[in-house]
Formats: C-alpha cells, structure tokens, sequence
C-alpha cells in the first residue's frame, strides 16, 4: 500500500468552505480512482495548515491519479489554498486500520 501526502496552507477563513468541497467535490473524485483506498486529513489549531494523508493500493495507482484527477482537485481547492501544496509518495509500512505491518511488505 502506498501513501500520498499532501500538505496544504490555506487562506485565512478558508477552513470551513475547504471541509465542504473536500467531503462534496474531492471524495467523490477519490472514490472514483482506480486503487484508492483511504483519505484521511489533519488540520492544525489554527484549521491554516492542512495534511491530507490518501492511501493507494500500488504506487502506480498513486501516480495515475497524481498525473491525471489531482489537477481537477487542484483547480477545486485553487481559491482555498495559499502557495503551492507539497506532495510525496510513499509506501506504508505498517498500520492498525488497515492491517499492514512491516513484515508482512518483504515476504
């Protein structure tokens, strides 16, 4: 399994407008990518700095969508967000959710 995170910094009284295109616009997009599994997103104290966490069944799956819908979400999140968001891909090496564990990715 494979991580995709992505870190945001949006305009100030953005947050509330932010949390309704994520769960109307940018899930429904997710759920529709071949390989998605999971989105999980953190805000801050100050709901200014935002980490959203997806998880991908391979890498490929992960970089088809970041060459493909992560544009449409970037064009959704546009007025939202401050600069340009920071992204990485990595695998998962262990989880409880999702019953991965170190072991069990080198056998």
């Amino acid at each position: 399994m494979f991580a995709r995170r992505l870190s945001v910094q949006l305009h100030p009284n953005k947050f509330v407008e932010f949390t309704q295109v994520l769960d109307n616009e940018v899930i429904p997009l997710l759920r529709k990518q071949q390989g998605f599994k999971d989105e999980i997103t953190f805000a801050g104290i100050d709901n200014v700095k935002v980490l959203a966490i997806s998880l991908w069944d391979t890498e490929e799956n992960a970089v088809t969508y970041d060459r493909g819908a992560y544009k449409d979400v970037l064009k959704m999140l546009d007025k939202l967000i401050a600069g340009t968001p920071k992204v990485a891909t990595t695998e998962v090496i262990h989880s409880t959710f999702h019953q991965i564990r170190a072991g069990a990715l080198a056998a």
